[in-house]
């Protein structure tokens, strides 16, 4: 296999992990993909990020011993106790090896201290609790994505991306080895682009987070809510504030913009004295914004589920609570999601969600009657949650049911539930 080499003006770790968070978009997109897989040859600190990377290290460094020991101009040396040490360290991952195995000339001069060996506290598998993790989420620093992430994940590396399809590509890549993307929030509804999304990709839900929600009206210092002439911020944002800015009384114009955070970063970089942006009060904190009004979400309980993907599924377990979300497309016929939802229903399993969208490959769907005319048909994929693991014998007889009745079923995982305890959003507490 022919290894992908880094351009030389490429800084992979500048890429991966910059001091300053920087957001994945399409413009570095290519270039990261050539220089993460580099490195997964390079080993930065000695170690890939994946099992795969020190197995192939091993590999690698073994079959530099082995033919160092057979040729220098066709005589054949007996290989030393080292060699045989070193050859057996390297596969059995009991000690260290150099990883710049060069014959010695006797007649050469000293050479310079070599690297430092790799040991076997290098050569271990990325943790998977939490900690090193990096993370993608659509947005920038300050943004509820960001802290989703880090309440799914504890001391995460958060990456920002700029788009919700480059958190999907920075998992598939390897760039990250988690993303946390929102699906729906109790006031604004579902967010279909992550639905859509989670069709195209091939990634797998491994769990879910709910965090509730506290909005701020964020201007630069000094400003007063009378001299302003429009807010910006995310569209759902905008639509959970509509009625709380109507009733402060604010003739203003309002703007959607990629996310809440980024909102406020435009202002502050852009000196806008007559914009206030709907945003966190930590996004205040970061970008050196006032608050002009606290909570101003119209309801309280103002809550936004996150999942988090993987580019593996986990397995599932019986021994707490499990939701499994499937998407399925349904055959001809009026009365077949009656059907699948009955599959459910006599077996006891609660559904949580039901969503609706169109079926891309056939919108529509013709009927020809002689007597009538045609009629038209809109074709849909449905996407379900339910209360139950995949580990369950009615939940397997459920899906076993289901696809009798459809044209197209996909699991796209079966994960805890966020069983985290809940309270409204408070006007003291930090907006995440």
């Amino acid at each position: 296999m022919q290894a992908v080499s880094p351009s030389p003006n490429l800084n992979s770790s500048s890429i991966i992990r910059p001091s300053k968070p920087r957001r994945l978009n399409h413009l570095t997109r290519f270039a990261i993909r050539c220089v993460y897989r580099s490195d997964s040859v390079q080993f930065p600190n000695g170690v890939g990020s994946s099992r795969a990377d020190w197995q192939s290290s091993c590999a690698i460094l073994s079959s530099k011993v082995f033919s160092q020991d057979q040729g220098s101009g066709g005589k054949s040396t007996p290989p030393s106790n080292s060699d045989h040490i070193a050859a057996s360290a390297v596969n059995g991952h009991k000690t260290s090896l150099d990883l710049d195995l060069v014959p010695l000339d006797k007649n050469s001069k000293p050479q310079p201290p070599a690297q430092k060996p790799l040991s076997i506290t290098d050569l271990s598998p990325a943790p998977m609790h939490g900690s090193q993790l990096r993370v993608a989420y659509q947005g920038v620093p300050g943004a509820y994505s960001e802290a989703a992430a880090g309440k799914a994940f504890p001391n995460c590396e958060a990456i920002p991306c700029d788009q919700f399809e480059v958190a999907f590509q920075a998992v598939e890549l390897w760039i990250a080895d988690r993303a946390v993307l929102p699906v729906e929030n109790s006031l604004g509804g579902s967010i279909h682009r992550n639905y859509d999304l989670l069709l195209r990709h091939r990634l797998h839900i491994v769990g879910e987070v709910q965090l509730p929600v506290h909005h701020c009206l964020l201007a630069l210092p000094g400003v007063r809510k009378e001299y302003l002439s429009r807010v910006i911020s995310h569209p759902q944002a905008l639509s959970q504030c509509e009625h709380t800015l109507t009733k402060l009384g604010l003739n203003v114009t309002r703007e959607a913009v990629d996310d809440t955070a980024g909102a406020a970063e435009y202002i502050a970089s852009n000196n806008l004295r007559d914009t206030a942006a709907i945003a966190s009060a930590r996004a205040a904190e970061l970008y050196g914004l006032q608050i002009l009004a606290n909570g101003i979400q119209d309801d309280s309980s103002n809550v936004t589920r996150f999942v988090m993907l993987a580019r593996e599924p986990i397995i599932p377990r019986t021994d707490r609570p499990f939701k499994t979300s499937i998407v399925f497309a349904h055959d001809k016929g009026t009365s077949v999601l009656f059907k699948v939802l009955s599959a459910f229903a006599f077996r006891n399993i609660s559904l949580t969600k039901i969503e609706s969208r169109p079926h891309r490959n056939m919108p529509i769907r013709l009927v020809d009657d002689a007597n009538v005319g045609t009629a038209k048909h809109f074709e849909y994929m449905f996407y379900v949650d339910f209360e139950a693991s995949m580990a369950e014998l009615r939940a397997q007889n459920a899906l076993a049911e289901v696809q009798e009745f459809t044209s197209f079923l996909r699991v796209l995982g079966s994960y805890p539930m966020d069983m985290t305890p809940w309270c409204p959003s408070r006007g003291d507490e930090q907006s995440l």
